[in-house]
């Protein structure tokens, strides 16, 4: 979860000026938490109280209302309605790495994502999202190889991987669907060398840059288990102390530091 939490800071500055290239500094002074990171602690919030996740994306909306929310994620969260907007946005998938990590079965993880994003996100392309990047992490976090990890997400929730990057680079512009976000931030972390790497890689395509880097990032901590120290005390230096000792306890109880 740290990862996903780590490329929503990193990629922040990037989301309204995007860089093609994975050449950049990867902090800045104005690299900041954004919803992606508010919402992915919620979820976490959730799973560590067992709670009702509408309840605590309600909750953590309110406590930052300023995080850079969508207009139908405000209006849900604002009104007095629990019941979920048919959304096919990539928020669904940006906030569900914390069930990646929490589950210990495939069969759980997938339910724990329907469940995470059917709240706000019930259209099928917001759950299969949400589903799409459970599922990459815990394959990844459980010792599958890249190839393994492609070949299960193209055949059952068929996003194609097959182009490469270089390609996608030179036509990609802002998508704010599940659709078109989760496989290009799949396909950075299959063509990665490392965490920074693949957070990199992430944010040279453009577009959403913190929710792709945030996607991208989740799988990428799942699968190398190793983030740079000094990525690590930047995120928690960023955090404020209530999501820091939420991070913090999910990350001691789930291992996923």
């Amino acid at each position: 979860m740290i990862g996903a939490i780590a490329g929503d800071m990193i990629g922040s500055i990037y989301e309204n000026n995007n860089i093609k290239t994975t050449d950049f500094p990867l902090f800045q002074p104005a690299s900041a938490f954004t919803d992606d990171t508010v919402l992915t602690v919620a979820l976490a919030d959730s799973i560590l109280q067992g709670a009702d996740p509408a309840v605590k994306f309600k909750e953590y909306y309110n406590l930052y209302p300023d995080a850079g929310y969508g207009s139908g994620f405000i209006k849900w969260a604002c009104g007095q309605s629990m019941e979920p907007y048919n959304s096919w946005g990539n928020g669904s998938a940006m906030r569900v790495s914390p069930v990646g990590f929490a589950y210990d079965s495939l069969d759980e993880v997938l339910e724990q994502a329907q469940k995470s994003a059917a709240v706000t996100h019930n259209h099928m392309e917001g759950i299969k999202g949400a589903q799409a990047v459970a599922t990459a992490i815990f394959l990844a976090r459980t010792g599958k190889k890249k190839t393994c990890i492609a070949e299960y997400i193209q055949e059952n929730f068929k996003y194609r991987l097959d182009e490469p990057l270089a390609s996608i680079r030179k036509h990609y512009k802002h998508d704010s669907s599940c659709q078109g976000t989760v496989p290009q931030a799949i396909t950075a972390f299959l063509e990665s060398a490392d965490y920074e790497d693949a957070v990199r890689k992430a944010i040279s395509i453009g577009g959403d840059s913190d929710t792709i880097a945030c996607i991208t990032g989740g799988i990428a901590q799942a699968f190398y288990r190793d983030i740079p120290d000094f990525i690590l005390d930047r995120v928690y230096q960023t955090l404020d102390p209530r999501l820091r000792q939420v991070v913090t306890l999910f990350c001691n109880r789930y291992s996923c530091h």
